[in-house]
Protein backbone atom coordinates (compact mmCIF):
# COMPACT_ATOMS: atom_id res chain seq x y z
CA UNK A 1 0.00 0.00 0.00
CA UNK A 2 1.42 3.31 -0.73
CA UNK A 3 2.31 5.60 1.51
CA UNK A 4 0.32 8.70 0.46
CA UNK A 5 -2.70 8.19 -2.12
CA UNK A 6 -4.50 10.78 -3.89
CA UNK A 7 -7.43 9.29 -5.94
CA UNK A 8 -9.56 10.79 -8.34
CA UNK A 9 -9.31 14.26 -7.01
CA UNK A 10 -10.71 17.46 -8.00
CA UNK A 11 -10.99 21.26 -6.97
CA UNK A 12 -13.30 23.69 -8.67
CA UNK A 13 -13.66 27.29 -7.54
CA UNK A 14 -17.54 28.10 -8.78
CA UNK A 15 -17.07 26.99 -12.45
CA UNK A 16 -13.74 26.73 -13.15
CA UNK A 17 -12.54 23.60 -12.47
CA UNK A 18 -8.57 24.15 -11.70
CA UNK A 19 -7.47 19.86 -10.80
CA UNK A 20 -9.37 17.75 -12.70
CA UNK A 21 -9.05 13.59 -11.59
CA UNK A 22 -5.60 13.52 -9.95
CA UNK A 23 -4.45 10.40 -8.62
CA UNK A 24 -0.93 9.16 -7.64
CA UNK A 25 0.36 6.88 -5.39
CA UNK A 26 3.58 7.91 -3.68
CA UNK A 27 6.10 5.50 -1.12
CA UNK A 28 7.11 6.41 2.07
CA UNK A 29 10.46 8.43 1.68
CA UNK A 30 9.88 9.10 -2.03
CA UNK A 31 10.76 12.74 -3.22
CA UNK A 32 8.13 13.41 -5.93
CA UNK A 33 7.74 16.96 -7.36
CA UNK A 34 4.81 18.38 -9.27
CA UNK A 35 5.96 20.48 -12.42
CA UNK A 36 4.74 22.48 -14.35
CA UNK A 37 3.98 26.35 -15.86
CA UNK A 38 1.87 28.47 -13.78
CA UNK A 39 -1.41 28.26 -13.33
CA UNK A 40 -1.39 24.61 -13.99
CA UNK A 41 -3.36 23.30 -10.76
CA UNK A 42 0.08 22.51 -9.36
CA UNK A 43 -0.04 24.46 -5.99
CA UNK A 44 -3.43 23.62 -5.38
CA UNK A 45 -2.84 19.79 -5.17
CA UNK A 46 -0.14 20.52 -2.64
CA UNK A 47 -2.68 22.47 -0.49
CA UNK A 48 -5.20 19.81 -1.08
CA UNK A 49 -2.60 17.66 0.54
CA UNK A 50 -1.83 19.79 3.24
CA UNK A 51 -5.36 19.97 4.39
CA UNK A 52 -5.53 24.04 3.53
CA UNK A 53 -7.94 23.23 0.35
CA UNK A 54 -10.67 20.79 0.58
CA UNK A 55 -11.16 18.43 -2.89
CA UNK A 56 -14.67 18.97 -4.74
CA UNK A 57 -14.64 15.29 -5.51
CA UNK A 58 -11.78 12.47 -4.39
CA UNK A 59 -9.74 11.31 -1.51
CA UNK A 60 -6.20 11.90 0.31
CA UNK A 61 -5.05 8.81 2.11
CA UNK A 62 -1.93 8.89 4.45
CA UNK A 63 -0.48 5.61 5.76
CA UNK A 64 -4.17 4.09 4.55
CA UNK A 65 -5.71 6.56 6.90
CA UNK A 66 -8.55 8.64 4.72
CA UNK A 67 -7.81 12.84 5.83
CA UNK A 68 -9.83 14.29 3.11
CA UNK A 69 -11.83 16.06 5.86
CA UNK A 70 -9.16 16.26 8.40
CA UNK A 71 -8.25 19.44 9.67
CA UNK A 72 -4.59 20.73 8.51
CA UNK A 73 -3.24 20.33 12.14
CA UNK A 74 -3.80 16.71 12.41
CA UNK A 75 -2.30 15.22 9.15
CA UNK A 76 1.60 15.61 10.74
CA UNK A 77 2.60 17.97 7.62
CA UNK A 78 5.36 20.22 7.25
CA UNK A 79 5.29 23.24 4.98
CA UNK A 80 7.74 25.50 3.42
CA UNK A 81 6.08 28.41 1.61
CA UNK A 82 8.28 30.36 -1.71
CA UNK A 83 8.08 33.37 1.09
CA UNK A 84 9.77 31.95 3.33
CA UNK A 85 7.04 33.09 6.24
CA UNK A 86 9.16 33.00 9.28
CA UNK A 87 7.59 35.64 12.42
CA UNK A 88 9.90 38.56 12.16
CA UNK A 89 9.58 39.09 15.82
CA UNK A 90 10.83 36.16 17.17
CA UNK A 91 14.55 34.99 16.30
CA UNK A 92 15.90 31.78 14.80
CA UNK A 93 15.37 29.64 17.61
CA UNK A 94 11.79 30.97 18.38
CA UNK A 95 10.89 30.46 14.53
CA UNK A 96 11.86 26.87 14.96
CA UNK A 97 10.75 25.74 17.90
CA UNK A 98 7.31 27.09 17.24
CA UNK A 99 5.57 24.05 15.67
CA UNK A 100 7.04 22.15 19.20
CA UNK A 101 5.77 25.22 21.49
CA UNK A 102 2.11 25.10 20.24
CA UNK A 103 2.22 21.37 20.43
CA UNK A 104 2.95 21.43 24.19
CA UNK A 105 6.39 19.46 24.06
CA UNK A 106 8.97 20.52 27.14
CA UNK A 107 11.03 23.13 27.04
CA UNK A 108 14.47 21.14 27.54
CA UNK A 109 12.81 19.24 24.81
CA UNK A 110 12.65 22.16 22.16
CA UNK A 111 15.45 23.51 23.13
CA UNK A 112 17.36 20.04 22.62
CA UNK A 113 15.33 19.90 18.81
CA UNK A 114 15.93 23.56 17.98
CA UNK A 115 19.89 23.05 18.45
CA UNK A 116 19.79 19.59 16.48
CA UNK A 117 17.66 21.39 13.71
CA UNK A 118 20.32 24.35 13.31
CA UNK A 119 23.14 21.99 13.34
CA UNK A 120 21.75 19.99 10.44
CA UNK A 121 21.42 23.62 8.06
CA UNK A 122 24.09 24.45 9.22
CA UNK A 123 23.48 27.81 10.88
CA UNK A 124 24.27 27.11 14.57
CA UNK A 125 25.45 30.48 15.71
CA UNK A 126 22.54 32.34 14.42
CA UNK A 127 19.96 31.17 16.93
CA UNK A 128 19.50 34.44 18.45
CA UNK A 129 19.50 36.47 14.69
CA UNK A 130 15.78 38.38 13.57
CA UNK A 131 15.36 36.91 10.01
CA UNK A 132 15.75 40.20 8.69
CA UNK A 133 19.57 39.68 9.75
CA UNK A 134 19.57 36.56 7.48
CA UNK A 135 20.32 36.28 4.04
CA UNK A 136 17.34 35.11 1.45
CA UNK A 137 19.02 31.64 1.71
CA UNK A 138 19.56 31.39 5.43
CA UNK A 139 16.00 32.30 5.98
CA UNK A 140 15.05 29.26 3.70
CA UNK A 141 16.98 27.13 5.45
CA UNK A 142 15.04 28.57 8.69
CA UNK A 143 12.03 27.46 7.49
CA UNK A 144 12.92 24.09 6.36
CA UNK A 145 14.16 23.49 9.85
CA UNK A 146 10.58 24.72 11.27
CA UNK A 147 8.92 22.52 8.99
CA UNK A 148 10.97 19.63 10.19
CA UNK A 149 11.29 19.96 13.49
CA UNK A 150 8.17 18.07 14.62
CA UNK A 151 9.27 15.47 12.30
CA UNK A 152 6.23 15.60 9.98
CA UNK A 153 4.97 12.23 8.26
CA UNK A 154 4.89 14.37 4.80
CA UNK A 155 7.01 17.77 3.79
CA UNK A 156 5.54 19.97 0.98
CA UNK A 157 7.43 22.42 -0.13
CA UNK A 158 5.71 25.21 -2.07
CA UNK A 159 8.09 26.39 -4.98
CA UNK A 160 10.46 27.14 -2.07
CA UNK A 161 13.61 28.54 -4.03
CA UNK A 162 12.39 30.60 -6.42
CA UNK A 163 12.92 34.09 -4.62
CA UNK A 164 16.39 33.35 -4.67
CA UNK A 165 19.46 34.03 -7.00
CA UNK A 166 20.40 30.98 -8.81
CA UNK A 167 24.05 30.10 -7.25
CA UNK A 168 22.05 30.18 -3.70
CA UNK A 169 19.20 28.27 -5.47
CA UNK A 170 21.90 25.70 -7.26
CA UNK A 171 23.09 24.96 -3.42
CA UNK A 172 20.28 25.48 -1.62
CA UNK A 173 18.63 22.57 -4.01
CA UNK A 174 21.90 20.39 -3.08
CA UNK A 175 21.12 20.73 0.52
CA UNK A 176 17.39 19.90 0.32
CA UNK A 177 17.62 16.46 -0.99
CA UNK A 178 20.62 15.73 0.86
CA UNK A 179 18.71 16.37 3.85
CA UNK A 180 15.58 14.38 2.49
CA UNK A 181 17.84 11.59 1.86
CA UNK A 182 19.19 11.83 5.41
CA UNK A 183 15.87 11.89 7.12
CA UNK A 184 13.92 9.79 4.78
CA UNK A 185 11.02 12.19 5.23
CA UNK A 186 8.66 12.04 1.89
CA UNK A 187 8.36 14.77 0.41
CA UNK A 188 6.39 16.40 -2.41
CA UNK A 189 7.89 19.66 -4.39
CA UNK A 190 6.41 22.20 -6.41
CA UNK A 191 8.14 23.95 -8.88
CA UNK A 192 7.90 25.55 -12.59
CA UNK A 193 12.03 24.93 -12.88
CA UNK A 194 12.45 21.79 -14.81
CA UNK A 195 15.77 21.90 -13.85
CA UNK A 196 14.90 21.98 -10.10
CA UNK A 197 12.48 18.86 -11.04
CA UNK A 198 15.20 16.82 -12.82
CA UNK A 199 17.91 17.28 -10.81
CA UNK A 200 16.05 16.90 -6.87
CA UNK A 201 12.96 13.98 -8.00
CA UNK A 202 12.58 10.45 -7.89
CA UNK A 203 9.49 10.95 -9.67
CA UNK A 204 8.38 13.90 -11.67
CA UNK A 205 4.70 14.71 -12.84
CA UNK A 206 3.98 16.97 -15.16
CA UNK A 207 1.19 18.81 -15.35
CA UNK A 208 -0.94 20.95 -17.10
CA UNK A 209 -4.53 22.92 -17.17
CA UNK A 210 -5.52 20.75 -14.10
CA UNK A 211 -4.37 17.26 -15.19
CA UNK A 212 -1.68 14.89 -15.04
CA UNK A 213 -0.04 14.54 -18.39
CA UNK A 214 2.67 12.13 -17.77
CA UNK A 215 4.56 10.77 -14.74
CA UNK A 216 8.31 9.21 -14.40
CA UNK A 217 11.51 9.21 -13.22
CA UNK A 218 13.35 12.30 -14.33
CA UNK A 219 15.52 10.27 -16.96
CA UNK A 220 11.89 9.24 -18.51
CA UNK A 221 10.64 12.23 -18.74
CA UNK A 222 13.30 13.76 -20.37
CA UNK A 223 13.97 10.78 -22.36
CA UNK A 224 10.43 9.36 -23.36
CA UNK A 225 8.13 12.22 -23.51
CA UNK A 226 4.84 10.93 -24.17
CA UNK A 227 2.77 13.86 -25.22
CA UNK A 228 3.53 17.46 -27.22
CA UNK A 229 3.05 19.49 -24.00
CA UNK A 230 5.86 17.19 -21.98
CA UNK A 231 8.11 17.67 -24.84
CA UNK A 232 7.95 20.62 -25.12
CA UNK A 233 7.98 21.84 -21.41
CA UNK A 234 10.87 19.17 -20.08
CA UNK A 235 14.27 20.66 -22.46
CA UNK A 236 14.53 21.81 -25.77
CA UNK A 237 13.30 19.99 -28.49
CA UNK A 238 12.53 19.64 -32.14
CA UNK A 239 9.16 19.21 -33.24
CA UNK A 240 8.85 17.91 -36.36
CA UNK A 241 5.51 16.51 -38.91
CA UNK A 242 4.91 13.18 -40.16
CA UNK A 243 2.87 10.35 -41.17
CA UNK A 244 2.85 7.09 -40.17
CA UNK A 245 4.35 4.51 -42.97
CA UNK A 246 4.51 1.29 -41.12
CA UNK A 247 3.69 1.65 -37.87
CA UNK A 248 5.06 -2.34 -36.68
CA UNK A 249 8.29 -1.37 -37.83
CA UNK A 250 8.28 1.75 -36.50
CA UNK A 251 8.56 4.00 -39.87
CA UNK A 252 7.54 7.61 -39.83
CA UNK A 253 8.09 9.76 -42.99
CA UNK A 254 9.19 13.43 -42.20
CA UNK A 255 9.64 15.00 -45.75
CA UNK A 256 11.61 13.52 -48.01
CA UNK A 257 13.05 10.91 -44.85
CA UNK A 258 12.10 7.70 -43.96
CA UNK A 259 12.96 7.48 -40.15
CA UNK A 260 12.56 4.50 -37.94
CA UNK A 261 11.49 4.68 -34.16
CA UNK A 262 13.19 2.31 -31.70
CA UNK A 263 9.52 0.71 -30.98
CA UNK A 264 6.19 0.27 -33.30
CA UNK A 265 3.96 3.22 -33.37
CA UNK A 266 0.16 3.39 -31.48
CA UNK A 267 -1.42 4.23 -34.89
CA UNK A 268 -2.75 3.42 -38.35
CA UNK A 269 -0.20 3.83 -41.84
CA UNK A 270 -1.54 7.19 -43.04
CA UNK A 271 -1.90 9.41 -39.64
CA UNK A 272 -0.14 12.01 -38.45
CA UNK A 273 2.27 12.09 -35.91
CA UNK A 274 5.12 14.44 -34.63
CA UNK A 275 8.41 13.06 -34.06
CA UNK A 276 10.42 14.72 -31.64
CA UNK A 277 14.56 14.86 -31.16
CA UNK A 278 16.49 16.24 -28.77
CA UNK A 279 19.55 18.64 -30.18
CA UNK A 280 22.23 16.85 -28.03
CA UNK A 281 20.83 13.79 -30.70
CA UNK A 282 21.69 15.01 -33.66
CA UNK A 283 24.89 14.56 -34.96
CA UNK A 284 25.93 16.74 -37.84
CA UNK A 285 27.68 14.87 -40.93
CA UNK A 286 27.63 15.23 -44.55
CA UNK A 287 25.13 15.57 -46.50
CA UNK A 288 23.47 12.38 -47.75
CA UNK A 289 24.73 10.10 -44.82
CA UNK A 290 22.28 7.27 -44.54
CA UNK A 291 20.43 5.68 -41.65
CA UNK A 292 18.20 7.85 -39.74
CA UNK A 293 18.88 11.24 -41.04
CA UNK A 294 17.43 14.80 -42.05
CA UNK A 295 19.01 16.78 -45.00
CA UNK A 296 19.30 20.20 -44.13
CA UNK A 297 20.73 23.85 -44.95
CA UNK A 298 22.77 25.45 -42.03
CA UNK A 299 21.56 28.79 -41.35
CA UNK A 300 23.22 29.75 -38.10
CA UNK A 301 26.01 28.91 -35.78
CA UNK A 302 26.28 30.12 -31.80
CA UNK A 303 28.84 29.58 -29.34
CA UNK A 304 27.48 28.69 -26.05
CA UNK A 305 30.80 28.30 -24.12
CA UNK A 306 31.09 24.70 -23.90
CA UNK A 307 28.21 23.78 -26.29
CA UNK A 308 27.67 25.12 -29.91
CA UNK A 309 24.67 24.85 -31.16
CA UNK A 310 23.79 24.83 -34.80
CA UNK A 311 20.48 25.97 -36.32
CA UNK A 312 19.52 24.65 -39.74
CA UNK A 313 16.70 24.55 -41.92
CA UNK A 314 15.05 21.12 -43.13
CA UNK A 315 12.22 21.14 -45.22
CA UNK A 316 9.85 23.37 -43.51
CA UNK A 317 11.30 23.00 -40.28
CA UNK A 318 14.05 24.55 -38.33
CA UNK A 319 16.00 22.21 -36.32
CA UNK A 320 18.50 22.70 -33.49
CA UNK A 321 21.88 20.55 -32.89
CA UNK A 322 24.10 20.74 -29.68
CA UNK A 323 27.52 19.29 -29.25
CA UNK A 324 30.13 20.15 -27.13
CA UNK A 325 33.20 22.56 -27.58
CA UNK A 326 35.43 20.59 -28.71
CA UNK A 327 38.90 21.86 -29.89
CA UNK A 328 39.63 21.50 -33.40
CA UNK A 329 36.17 20.67 -34.59
CA UNK A 330 35.44 22.94 -37.71
CA UNK A 331 31.26 23.78 -37.81
CA UNK A 332 30.17 24.10 -40.92
CA UNK A 333 28.97 27.56 -42.37
CA UNK A 334 25.63 29.02 -43.24
CA UNK A 335 24.60 28.30 -46.34
CA UNK A 336 26.05 24.89 -45.90
CA UNK A 337 24.08 21.84 -46.68
CA UNK A 338 24.53 18.97 -43.98
CA UNK A 339 22.90 15.87 -42.91
CA UNK A 340 21.14 15.61 -39.44
CA UNK A 341 21.78 12.15 -38.26
CA UNK A 342 20.37 10.65 -34.90
CA UNK A 343 20.26 6.87 -33.38
CA UNK A 344 16.92 5.03 -33.75
CA UNK A 345 16.75 5.26 -29.69
CA UNK A 346 16.78 9.05 -30.14
CA UNK A 347 13.52 9.22 -31.92
CA UNK A 348 10.91 10.05 -30.20
CA UNK A 349 7.33 9.99 -31.58
CA UNK A 350 4.60 11.61 -29.83
CA UNK A 351 1.29 10.19 -28.65
CA UNK A 352 -0.94 12.93 -29.42
CA UNK A 353 0.08 13.53 -32.88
Amino acid sequence: MSFLALEGVQKSFGSATVVSDFALAVERGEFVTFLGPSGCGKTTVLRIIAGFEQPTAGAIRIGGRDVTHLRANRRAIGMVFQAYALFPNMTVARNIGFGLKVSGRPAAEIAARVEEMLALIKLPDLAHRYPHQLSGGQQQRVSLARALAPNPQILLLDEPLSALDASIRASLREEIRALQRRLGVTTIFVTHDQEEALSLSDRVVVMNAGRIEQIGAPAEIYNRPKTRFVASFVGTLNLIAGVVVDPAAGAIRVGEATIFAPAPIAARAGEKRTLALRPEALKVCEAGAGGNALRAVVEDVSFLGAVVRLKARAGGETLLADAFNAAGFVWPAPGEPVALAFRREDAIVLEDG
